[in-house]
């Protein structure tokens, strides 16, 4: 994790006049706006709802019009949040402000700023993989890129989901015929409605946390397709969940919440089991190559796509992915972060 340094608050890779770095975050002053702030603002422009990037507090929010009802079910009802379609323009006095697809949950969006003919995007988070429950991301072309790098390592390589989700199913099919529960951790926004949306329910029911519930509740209102699944709190008869794959997030994984399920089988799916060890330190049976953000080739893929001169590093592995670019002869700089989010967390 890279953290903010009070005596480093002027990236040279910044357009000044366009995007300033602030102790509340990236903020451009000609149009009075943070994106994704990291303390509440009057006027905040979120790239996705997740928790370390939507924070609660600012007077007022803008973000993907996709996204909106996931951003008023973090936020809260009495949040004021606007809603953008991706790709339209406002006008901020001598500032263009525009929402394009990233790709990494529903909602997702780069941030676009133009100011006299100079364009800079900021990415948020995103991945070139294709997901049935998103849009797929759009490369930007400009000036400025900046990239959040949390797998910028060449280590990082994702196997194909469809690879990925036959190996849920053939642990999931095991573990029914020995009569326990499968019981798989994922992020309950985004990581869980992605795999839902994979799965084969005629392996046997479908099971969630609460947490997982609310979020599958938006996607459905939203139009995205995912199969039938119950609450695990209306379940009486707990022989049911022998059979069943039960998703929930990784702060369940606790006592309380486990003593429902005696006979089970626990699988972690995240980019950080791509590390042999991180497995034998989550203490799952199973771990699941799985991420919504880019690996090491799509964060270079996505990079030279955007064709820009100057390239921000965020997030993760932002000082290594940063030297790598300085020596393919890149004008590249690690933007310094208080995102609190760590290796191995629920976000990967």
């Amino acid at each position: 994790m890279t953290t903010v340094n009070s005596k480093q608050m002027i990236p040279s890779v910044l357009p000044n006049e366009i995007l300033q770095l602030t102790p509340s975050g990236l903020y451009c002053a000609e149009g009075d706006f943070y994106i994704d702030p990291w303390q509440p603002v009057n006027r905040a422009v979120i790239t996705h709802a997740h928790a370390d990037h939507a924070r609660m507090g600012s007077h007022a929010y803008l973000c993907a019009q996709e996204g909106k009802r996931l951003f008023q079910a973090r936020l809260g009802g009495d949040a004021h949040i606007e809603g953008l379609e991706y790709g339209e323009v406002l006008k901020f006095n001598s500032v263009a402000l525009s929402l394009h697809p990233a790709g990494h949950i529903l909602g997702s969006s780069q941030v676009k700023i133009t100011k006299n003919g100079m364009t800079c995007v900021v990415s948020g988070d995103y991945k070139t993989e294709p997901d049935p429950t998103c849009t797929p991301l759009e490369p930007v072309r400009c000036h400025t890129f900046i990239s959040e790098s949390t797998f910028g390592l060449p280590i990082f390589r994702w196997p194909s989901p469809a690879q990925v989700l036959e190996e849920i199913h053939a642990w999931w099919r095991q573990n029914r015929e020995q009569g326990r529960a499968s019981i798989l951790f994922a992020y309950a926004l985004g990581k869980a409605q992605r795999i839902l949306a994979g799965l084969d329910p005629t392996i046997g029911p479908i099971f969630v946390h609460g947490a997982v519930e609310k979020m599958n509740q938006c996607y459905r209102n939203l139009g995205i397709a995912l199969p039938d699944t119950r609450y695990v709190g209306d379940v009486d008869d707990i022989t049911v969940f022998r059979k069943a794959l039960i998703i929930a997030p990784p702060s369940a994984d606790n006592p309380v919440w486990m003593r429902r399920f005696p006979n089970r089988s626990r699988a972690f799916a995240s980019g950080w089991m791509r590390i042999r060890g991180n497995r034998r330190r989550r203490s799952v049976d199973r771990g699941f190559i799985l991420s919504d953000h880019s690996d090491w080739d799509g964060l270079v893929q996505t990079i030279a796509a955007s064709e820009a001169e100057h390239i921000g590093v965020t997030h993760g592995y932002a000082t290594e992915m940063a030297r790598w670019l300085q020596e393919q002869g890149h004008h590249a700089e690690v933007i310094p972060t208080m995102y609190e989010g760590e290796p191995n967390s629920d976000v990967g």
